[in-house]
């Protein structure tokens, strides 16, 4: 009992802390090229201490961290995937779904583009480098950034929002709580996506066969 009490007084010092939005940002930025780091398990966390204590202040300056980290990242990628074709590695120009569906819709709806793949786990990474490969005008992908940023950010604050009555502010529930959101939407997305590989591979078969059976018939001489 005396080291729980030791580790939530750790995690309740560093979600208090002066370097937690610093912090924050930072990581989210990085998250940009590199999706594996936990800045949105850190950012629901802190978001559902936030709203666990009532600390309004310090949501407002979580939404602000993450919108300016979210942006910041976002530029970066885009900055790579304008001039460099090998420390992506091919993010953005592959045929599947999602890179197929951003780069389809990237001119015309940039903003709905990178929205969209926002919501979706590795999809930051796929909206923005694809911008960057296809060389979208500045003018057209701050806004679309920004806008995709600010969601972002107001969906996990939501999401903080949604486990602070649970875990009352206690710095350990919220940790327990940030990851299990975090395993289950990834999971859910996940089964989507097989889901929906499935469904199309079903379509084109079934297309396949119907070409078949509507192809003409050779007439032997």
């Amino acid at each position: 009992m005396q080291h729980l009490h030791a580790l939530t007084a750790l995690f309740d010092a560093v979600l208090h802390s002066v370097w937690l939005l610093p912090v924050l940002t930072f990581l989210i930025a990085l998250d940009g090229p590199f999706p594996v780091l936990p800045s949105e398990t850190l950012l629901t966390v802190a978001a559902a201490a936030g709203f666990g204590t009532g600390d309004l202040v310090g949501i407002v300056g979580l939404f602000a961290a993450a919108v300016v980290g979210s942006m910041l990242g976002d530029l970066f990628v885009y900055s790579l995937g304008r001039s460099s074709n090998r420390v992506l590695r091919g993010a953005g120009t592959k045929d599947d779904g999602l890179g197929a569906w951003v780069r389809r819709n990237l001119y015309t709806r940039p903003i709905v583009a990178c929205v969209g793949a926002r919501l979706i786990p590795g999809g930051r990474l796929v909206s923005t480098a694809a911008c960057g490969r296809v060389k979208l005008p500045m003018r057209m992908f701050l806004p679309a950034t920004a806008v995709s940023s600010a969601v972002w950010s107001v969906y996990m604050l939501l999401v903080g929002a949604v486990l602070g009555p649970i875990t009352k502010g206690n710095p350990i529930l919220c940790l327990l709580a940030g990851i299990g959101m975090a395993g289950v939407t990834a999971g859910g997305f996940e089964i989507a996506r097989r889901v929906r590989r499935r469904i199309l591979a079903r379509r084109a078969a079934e297309a396949l066969v119907a070409a078949a059976e509507n192809a003409p018939v050779p007439v032997s001489r």
